[in-house]
């Protein structure tokens, strides 16, 4: 049964809402559930501070809550109060940046910068994210490939801390303690943990520490202008080996900022709403932006001949709304998995996985004889190849499937590591995953995070569950 916030003090600002904790704050986009004590939905910076000061005053375990799309747990509750952004919606668009609220989509921030011709470059999957959901996750996406992931693209931070108190932090700002310096992973996107380094600076601290060291409450982003002319295209291929032989051959090309995989099984699965893939084994999504090239689009008849693409049924975008459309089928398999996990009964087994780039045939071949022997009928391979981070999702019908594929995420994630790859790209580990922090770093790696967490959150507040096992919950 739901359980009902409690009255608010006098205190409290009238542009705070408290209200019934509903199912929709206690779940994600991947099914995993929780419980709370209260939600509180603050309208200003001012609501929220005093919020966080009451709860700090209190010892009361804080989960900062974002539109809910995230797959890790992050922001569902285990005790404690849920802190909903919502109304923190401000969108300001300058020339080359915007100030946005941590509770504003990215749909919305894409629709007023395009107004004045511009775009963010991070592009996740799921364009109802909020800002603040994206920073806490280091949240990449498709155009990562030449844009790189959130952290790149963030100029400053608004950040109420534990104690509620309130702090802006301007890139190049340096912490003001010591910390050492953790060695990365050689994949091209990582965020899992925090990426401690001496002297870094207070933006890239919170940038992918998934509301476990501050409630991040306003950004300032960096806009990049339209570009003038876009190639999309979504190529079929006869065979597995054609598409990834294609992938190699296409990372150089200039201007591209996007290159996306579907295996067949993916193909399969999206075949009803798109039967025009009939005939295609593996498909690869390409965006290009031409910066004046009128010779290109020439040049990519040869390299189609030259990969052996199913060139006449394959498709080429030349309008914003062939565009929306290849976009639409991107964002369809997601969908559907997510369709087809519900009627199955049980929670998908997802990977967010990525290797370096000269790594990526090996890592594949790995997925697909495993998969190949284990769950041949209900596993799919999509995503981010260019960057050499695609998604393996097992669709498991019973418990044991499920319990056999967590087994085999686990032995996944140790051969990932093993070639110094990632075990959360792009949607960090939250709750669900948290248990690979320890796969990834070495015990002194994970206890120097730890002090930092203390530092800031003395009391182990914020995100409770996040990243590393949490206390006991009140």
């Amino acid at each position: 049964m739901p359980v009902f916030a409690r009255a608010l003090p006098d205190r409290y600002p009238r542009d705070v809402d408290s209200q019934p904790v509903t199912e929709s704050y206690l779940e994600d986009a991947s099914g995993f559930r929780g419980y709370a004590e209260r939600v509180i939905i603050p309208g200003t910076e001012a609501a929220l501070c005093e919020a966080v000061r009451e709860a700090s005053a209190a010892a009361i375990p804080i989960t900062i809550s974002g539109s809910g799309t995230g797959v890790t747990g992050g922001r569902v509750a285990q005790g404690g109060w849920v802190l909903s952004l919502e109304r923190l919606r401000k969108i300001e668009i300058f020339d080359g940046f915007a100030r946005a609220g941590a509770g504003a989509s990215l749909r919305d921030l894409q629709a007023a910068a395009r107004q004045r011709g511009q775009f963010y470059a991070p592009d996740p999957t799921e364009w109802s994210a909020s800002i603040g959901g994206s920073i806490a996750t280091n949240a990449s996406g498709s155009r990562s490939f030449r844009y790189g992931a959130t952290r790149k693209h963030v100029r400053a931070l608004r950040v109420v801390l534990a104690d509620g108190s309130l702090r802006s932090f301007r890139r190049g700002e340096p912490i003001d303690f010591d910390v050492p310096l953790i060695r990365q992973p050689a994949a091209r996107k990582h965020s899992a943990g925090y990426p401690l380094r001496p002297g870094m600076d207070w933006v890239d601290l919170f940038i992918g520490s998934e509301g476990t060291l501050g409630v991040v409450v306003e950004a300032e982003l960096t806009l990049l202008p339209l570009p003038e002319e876009l190639l999309t295209g979504v190529i079929f291929f006869p065979s597995d080996e054609k598409a990834l032989h294609a992938v190699d051959a296409w990372r150089p090309i200039k201007g591209l900022r996007m290159l996306e995989y579907f295996d067949h099984a993916s193909l399969d699965l999206l075949r009803p709403k798109f039967p025009a893939t009939t005939a295609a084994a593996a498909a690869i999504l390409f965006e290009q932006e031409l910066e004046g090239d009128e010779e290109e689009i020439d040049r990519w008849e040869s390299r189609l001949s030259d990969a052996g693409a199913l060139t006449e049924s394959s498709w080429f975008a030349s309008s914003d709304s062939d565009r929306e459309r290849f976009r639409r089928f991107r964002h369809a398999l997601p969908e559907t998995v997510n369709d087809l996990v519900r009627r199955n009964g049980f929670t998908k087994i997802g990977s967010d996985y990525a290797v370096p780039i000269h790594r990526n045939l090996e890592m594949l071949a790995f997925y697909r004889q495993k998969l190949d022997e284990l769950f041949p009928e209900n596993s799919v391979i999509f995503g981010h190849i260019g960057d050499a981070h695609v998604h393996v999702n097992i669709l498991p019908r019973s418990q044991a499937e499920f319990d056999r594929a967590r087994e085999l995420m686990i032995e996944f994630a140790r051969k990932v590591v093993s070639m110094d790859g990632s075990v959360a790209a792009e949607h960090g580990l939250g709750k669900r995953k948290a248990h690979l922090l320890e796969l990834q770093y070495s015990a002194a790696d994970i206890e120097a995070m730890k002090a930092v967490k203390r530092r800031l959150d003395p009391q182990w507040l914020l995100g409770r569950g996040n990243l590393f096992p949490a206390p006991g919950l009140r």
